[in-house]
């Protein structure tokens, strides 16, 4: 499932991308596999897979026919009682493509012709001669589900023979909730009973048809924290009724409460499921701010990230740090590359120099402050986590720091949701992509990058959702997710410019911390995204995919 795409360039002497000597230029350190746009696709296809047996046809004899005497035979062809039958197979393609098969049997070798209603108004026809298989492919304006009906007709012998199939395009589209708790282990919130999720166990939580959100959810977007915890550990998100994956969500330490962005697959019969990887019982709270259906709703435009508040400097607020449970506004929508009319937003929110532990909640304006947080902090930490909220009717979105004491709060867009965003998200089965620690090259050198090749090519892929987590770090530093301006062809012939890196951070992290952080990462317009450690030290990185946006 991986092809050779991932390339790490490192701080040290070597020759720069484009041949640009520099005293502390990168140096190539090998090739690591990572999953391709192709590998992505195959494994939807996998997953969307439809059939209507040949027996279900449904046999008529043409009106023209029918004063024909009884099994007389027609001129050029098969006998009206001839035997004609249309099998049907397809599967997913893209997020909104979807291949379909006709497998036509007929006893006479005769012209036939096949017309595909599409079950979106649309039909297309080919044409076949006697018993042939037939694939075609077929791309739906929005995503759903839809019946494919294919009549195959033998003008000749006066017959025709009908079956449909049932459909669903593997893409999904977003709609924002909330935000609102769906669980806390601790109250007994969307649990049987106040208790904490047992040390190798895991807690169930009910989705759909539940607090608003419909039968037929596909996926859902859970801000999860983990706190009073006394042992290390992680948690791994999954959908119910599948088998446990080996990535990660959340990692934690002792004492920490550690907060991570999730979107996550929902299971068959609604549910998610939250396993905690650790000797001990943790506590687990999970905040809904939107979730995927298989229905027209609003798709996902990427960006590249752009710093839109620090108050450290007075962009975007004023400058001056936030008070104590003060709060201030946002304006998201019809500014700085994020047109009107947008209905959520993807965030990265990072808060710094607090004089206090606490809490930031992220939520739309207009709406009481929620029972939620998005990001938890201790005393002078600094920390980031990935956010989707909900933008209010005036474009706006709000920040509120739950502490009792001012601290400094960073906010940086990566994407938005609107309906007229072209791509739908595709969930796939979380899959570890990259691990530094086992890749037998070393760790992600300090001032180096790794980039990876996801879509080189395929300008359908627009955006990766990936879960990043640093560990084994020795010094403080962050970590930079960003598209690559360069093509592959570019570094594999030693013509790939020097990145620059945006003024944004994804992930930040202290001296001997793990920190995880969700990645809606852009693939730009050559398919390639960097990961990029702006700390002196090396730090070991690993990557799980769990799903991809695609206009295709």
């Amino acid at each position: 499932m991986f092809s050779a795409a991932a390339i790490v360039i490192a701080a040290g002497a070597g020759i720069m991308p484009g041949g640009m000597a520099q005293a502390a230029g990168p140096s190539t350190d090998g090739v690591h596999g990572v999953t391709s746009s192709k590998d992505l696709r195959k494994a939807a296809a996998n997953e969307f897979t439809f059939s209507s047996p040949a027996d279900r046809s449904a046999r008529q004899t043409l009106p023209a026919a029918r004063n024909k005497a009884a099994g007389a035979p027609q001129e050029g062809g098969a006998t009206a009682g001839a035997e004609l039958k249309v099998g049907l197979s397809g599967k997913g393609l893209t997020a909104h493509a979807i291949e379909l098969k006709s497998e036509i049997t007929s006893n006479v070798a005769t012209p036939l012709t096949v017309v595909i209603a599409w079950g979106d108004g649309t039909t297309s026809t080919e044409y076949a001669n006697g018993t042939e298989a037939k694939v075609s492919q077929h791309t739906y304006a929005e995503v759903g589900s839809y019946t494919v009906k294919v009549t195959v007709t033998d003008t000749a012998g006066g017959t025709s023979a009908t079956n449909e199939l049932a459909v669903v395009t593997p893409g999904s589209e977003f709609t924002p909730h909330g935000p609102s708790r769906m669980l806390d282990t601790r109250d007994g919130t969307g649990a049987a009973q106040a208790a904490q999720v047992p040390a190798w166990g895991e807690a169930r939580v009910k989705i759909a048809e539940n607090n608003g959100i419909p039968a037929g959810v596909t996926a859902v977007v859970l801000n999860l924290t983990v706190t009073n915890t006394k042992t290390a550990g992680h948690v791994r998100a999954y959908a119910d009724g599948t088998e446990r994956p080996t990535t990660s969500n959340v990692n934690y330490a002792a004492g920490d409460s550690v907060p991570n962005l999730v979107i996550v697959p929902v299971g068959k019969n609604g549910y998610v499921n939250l396993y905690n990887h650790g000797g001990q019982g943790v506590d687990l709270i999970a905040d809904v701010t939107g979730y995927f259906t298989r229905s027209a709703a609003n798709g996902y435009t990427p960006m590249d990230p752009v710093r839109f508040v620090d108050t450290r400097e007075g962009l975007g607020t004023a400058k001056a740090m936030v008070p104590g449970r003060g709060q201030f506004g946002v304006q998201i929508a019809g500014t700085r590359g994020v047109p009107a009319g947008v209905k959520a937003v993807a965030l990265n929110v990072t808060v710094t120099n607090p004089w206090n532990a606490g809490h930031l909640t992220v939520f739309p304006s207009g709406q009481i402050t929620p029972n939620t947080s998005n990001v938890n902090f201790s005393s002078g930490q600094t920390i980031a986590n990935s956010v989707i909220v909900p933008v209010g009717a005036d474009g706006k979105i709000m920040v509120r720091n739950g502490s009792a004491a001012p601290a400094d709060v960073i906010v940086d867009v990566v994407g938005y949701y609107s309906p007229q965003s072209p791509s739908a998200y595709v969930p796939v089965r979380p899959t570890r992509d990259l691990d530094t620690r086992e890749w037998g090259r070393g760790p992600l050198h300090g001032d180096g990058y790794i980039y990876s090749a996801y879509g080189p090519g395929d300008p359908a892929l627009t955006g990766m959702v990936l879960n990043t987590t640093v560990t084994n770090t020795k010094s403080a530093g962050h970590l930079k997710v960003f598209p690559d301006p360069n093509a592959l062809w570019q570094y594999e012939n030693d013509t790939a410019i020097w990145p620059t890196p945006p003024n944004s951070s994804t992930l930040n992290w202290t001296a001997g911390k793990t920190v995880p952080n969700l990645v809606q990462a852009s693939t730009g317009v050559n398919g390639i995204v960097d990961f990029w450690n702006r700390s002196g030290q090396d730090a070991d990185l690993v990557v799980d995919v769990f799903g991809y946006y695609d206009k295709g």
